[in-house]
Formats: C-alpha cells, structure tokens, sequence
C-alpha cells in the first residue's frame, strides 16, 4: 500500500486474497464467507463486505429466530445473496468452524452462531429435561452437510463424554454438544456454594452417551441491548 507504513499495514493484518468460495477463518477473531449464491447469518454479526450482495432479514417467526439459552430471547438471522465477501465477528470473540457431516447433528446455543452454509438446517429445540425450571433452554440442532461458524468468549474446551464419565456443565458455559448425547438437569447446592462462593442451588446440564460437549471458558454476561 504506497504511502502507508507500520506494524499495522503488514502482511499480519492484511486480508488475503480469495482461494474459494464459502467459510474460513479469516483469524482467530473473525470469520470470511466467500458467498456465490446464498448463506445465512446472525443479524448484526457481519463486520463488512464487498461486492454484489444482498442482504434480507428472515422473519421474525420461530422458523427464523435462533433462541438463546436461559433467556430464549430470539436470534434474528438474514439472508445473504448474490457474489462477494463478507466478514463476520463477535466482540472479538475467537472464531472457529464446525464441520457438519451427512448423518451428523450438532446442538449450538444460538448466542454463538456466526454463520452457516444454506445447505445446513436447523431446528429449534427445547434441551430435553430443562423444561421450565431450567429457564427453558432452547438450542439449535444442525443437520446436513456444510460449515457453522461459531463465536466464543475465549479458547473452548471440547470434552468428551463416555457412558463411563458424564460431564456436567454449567448452563450458562455451554456452547454446544454432538446431539446424540442424552442430557437432563443436575442440582447440586455444594457444587453451586464452591462455584460461586454464595448458598442457593445451582444447575448444571449433565450430559451422558458418547460425543463431545464444548464448554467455553467464562459464565455468560448479561446480553448488551441490540438495535435492529
């Protein structure tokens, strides 16, 4: 770039050219969609683009709206359509992609998707077992064939699960699991004393059968308010 120096203008930060079209971590806080025909994301998770993209938000019905964990307030997504790029983050949260296999479903909260590929598909689902007392935990199953991008406070962790070893979770952490796992609500008052340092009873979502859970490394915050 003629005229321009410094640390900031190096090959470290510049964006790389494009090698094919759909999802890629562009780096460790931020996910490029080399769109050709259409994807989806969440509304206000896209940070820029170019090119001849169009963009319509999906409506506000169940079928369109990702339900977040604890509150079930509603994810919005849109659309996005035609040729270009477009680049997609989080509160510089780290990125990561998640493959989706034919035969495979994977269980997100909705507070973490950036992205997908419009050849997956979703729905929405109440986490067996929270019911009410759980806040009505409702996630998002993904199925087909494509790539999700995922938004993370900090590096997850992936844990397995084996029908000798359950994993017990937070449910405020999770992130999401493989959805073949079996999952149900653990109250334990001792564990929630030793966790937050307070009386009362806490809840954790106990998840049992054989896959992954990921857990990231913080509780949640309370949710800034969006503009649409």
């Amino acid at each position: 770039m003629p005229g321009m120096k410094g640390d900031l203008f190096s090959s470290e930060y510049m964006v790389r050219p494009a090698v094919e079209a759909g999802m890629s971590v562009e780096n460790a806080k931020c996910v490029r969609y080399v769109v050709n025909g259409e994807m989806y994301a969440r509304q206000g998770a896209m940070i820029a683009f170019r090119g001849g993209l169009r963009f319509e938000r999906k409506g506000q019905g169940v079928g369109g709206m990702l339900k977040r964990a604890v509150t079930g307030e509603g994810l919005p997504l849109m659309t996005v359509s035609g040729q270009g790029e477009a680049w997609f983050a989080h509160e510089a949260q780290n990125c990561f992609i998640v493959e989706v296999e034919p035969g495979d479903r994977f269980t997100v909260n909705g507070r973490n998707v950036l992205c997908f590929d419009a050849t997956l598909s979703y729905e929405i689902r109440t986490v067996k077992g929270s019911g009410v007392a759980g806040g009505g935990l409702f996630n998002s199953v993904f199925s087909g064939h494509g790539r999700l991008g995922l938004a993370c406070e900090g590096n997850p962790l992936v844990i397995p699960v084996s029908p000798e070893n359950p994993v017990y979770v937070d449910t405020d952490a999770v992130v999401g699991w493989t959805a073949a796992l079996e999952t149900s609500l653990h109250r334990s008052q001792s564990f929630g004393s030793m966790l937050r340092g307070g009386s009362g009873e806490a809840v954790q979502l106990a998840l049992r059968g054989e896959g992954v859970v990921v857990v990231r490394p913080s509780e949640a915050t309370p949710q800034k308010v969006q503009q649409h």
